[in-house]
């Protein structure tokens, strides 16, 4: 068993995974369901629900008779954030075991390729809206687009239209072959560009570079955008290379880590604190009062070969570092410097044990998660220490990109920068109702 984890043999033996057909959890109340039919889908997840739900005490119990659909019927059972101190679930999700299984299994997702900064001009319909990432094995990326490039219409559809309706669903491919057509401007050239959807390999780790800040420190700079076991390789490269080079900082970009699988997380962290936190506590996963005897479990720091043993790291974030990611900055805390530069974090401190029935895989919040000083339910957000907003016409890694460049100025100096009178500060934003406003692969924070 890997040193990062150590948890019971009986929930080694209980832990959900998302499987084909008709399956569910580890049996009993949450036995699965002997057919497919909405009734009995209903009944298995009323089970499940009051089995495994963090929130299953403070949650609704309509009947599932009542209800035609699953998909109804789960809506209705979710925490609706009334009672103690808890915000409404607005984490728990579902989504095909086929796609659950192609992101956490095969590391690979279904789409066009392209992201775009749709939160940051929410209810502001006069904004330019910007490509914001493209993934390199997909379509988008072999057609040329990439971050900075202004998005003028889609499908037809032009940009105001969209951001009024805060409807960004035609980036979302439902399958291969689905064609989506944008119009974009950069440098003054307008062009169109037909986009079709294709299932591709993601990327988890897309940059890895060693630069020289302006006071000649050596920094580490690393791009982490899944916690997927596929980042595992060319991470432990990365940091290999940075340890070899002598890095004496090292910028850690989780700017658009929506998360992932718990262990990964502790490894990204072990790699920066090495024999600093060395089988120290990493997280805690505590679960609700029926299932905390059974399955609480503690993943611990290791000390992998490539780990930089460092006391301070800089990690640039924003709205879209979320869960597992948020996860490593709240587990370093304790043992190190965390110098969080962007904007205020997405707020998700708690996570899943993805259970599969039907076809269907439900993330439901099952655990919350705390650091080795019992820190947690950070459902705000983890705030900054310097606020820097965004320029999506910068590429990230550049010198002019200015998280990144905020992060060479503070290892230089110790502080944030200043510019004349003014600090520079991200946009004022309310916290959004669901998740983002412009689609993304949901993950969240995983234990399977």
């Amino acid at each position: 068993m890997s040193p990062l984890l150590r948890m019971s043999k009986s929930l080694l033996a209980v832990l959900p995974m998302a499987l084909a057909a008709c399956s569910g959890g580890d049996g009993g109340d949450d036995a699965p369901a002997a057919e497919c039919s909405v009734r009995a889908q209903n009944d298995w997840l009323g089970s499940y629900m009051n089995e495994w739900y963090f929130w299953y005490k403070l949650s609704p119990t309509p009947s599932p008779a009542a209800f035609t659909t699953t998909e109804a019927y789960f809506a209705a059972l979710l925490y609706t954030g009334n009672s103690a101190g808890f915000p409404r679930d607005r984490w728990s999700g579902s989504q095909s075991t086929e796609s659950f299984n192609r992101f956490f299994g095969d590391g690979k997702a279904l789409g066009y390729g392209v992201s775009v900064a749709g939160l940051e001009v929410t209810g502001q319909p006069s904004k330019p809206l910007y490509v914001r990432h493209v993934e390199p094995q997909s379509d988008a990326a072999a057609k040329g687009i990439r971050r900075g490039d202004q998005v003028l219409s889609l499908n037809g559809r032009p940009v105001p239209e969209i951001i009024a309706a805060n409807d960004f669903s035609a980036l979302n491919a439902v399958n291969p072959g689905d064609v989506l057509t944008l119009r974009l401007l950069n440098a003054g050239v307008e062009r169109s560009v037909s986009l079709v959807a294709s299932v591709f390999s993601l990327t988890p780790m897309q940059q890895a570079q060693v630069l020289t800040s302006a006071g000649g420190r050596r920094l580490g700079y690393i791009v982490v955008k899944d916690m997927i076991s596929q980042v595992m390789t060319p991470l432990e490269g990365a940091f290999a290379e940075f340890k070899a080079q002598g890095v004496q900082d090292l910028v850690l970009d989780l700017r658009y880590n929506g998360g992932g699988l718990v262990q990964v997380g502790a490894n990204v962290a072990s790699h920066v604190t090495g024999t600093v936190a060395r089988g120290q506590l990493f997280a805690s996963l505590l679960y609700n009062d029926k299932r905390a005897a059974t399955n609480n479990a503690n993943f611990l720091f290791s000390n992998p070969s490539g780990a930089l043993g460092l006391r301070r790291v800089y990690v640039l974030a924003g709205e879209r570092t979320c869960s597992a990611s948020e996860q490593v900055v709240n587990g370093l805390r304790p043992f190190v410097d965390v110098v969080l530069i962007g904007d205020t974090t997405c707020g998700k401190p708690v996570g899943f044990l993805p259970v599969s029935q039907c076809g269907t895989t439900y993330s439901v919040v099952n655990f919350e998660s705390v650091n080795a000083r019992n820190e947690g339910r950070y459902f705000d957000g983890l705030n900054p220490t310097c606020a820097v907003a965004e320029d999506f016409t910068r590429g990230l890694g550049t010198a002019e990109e200015p998280l990144l460049a905020a992060a060479s100025r503070h290892a230089d100096s110790g502080s944030c920068f200043v510019a004349g009178s003014a600090r520079e500060q991200v946009q004022s934003r309310p916290r959004p109702a669901g998740r983002a406003a412009e689609p993304d692969l949901f993950q969240g924070m995983i234990v399977r």
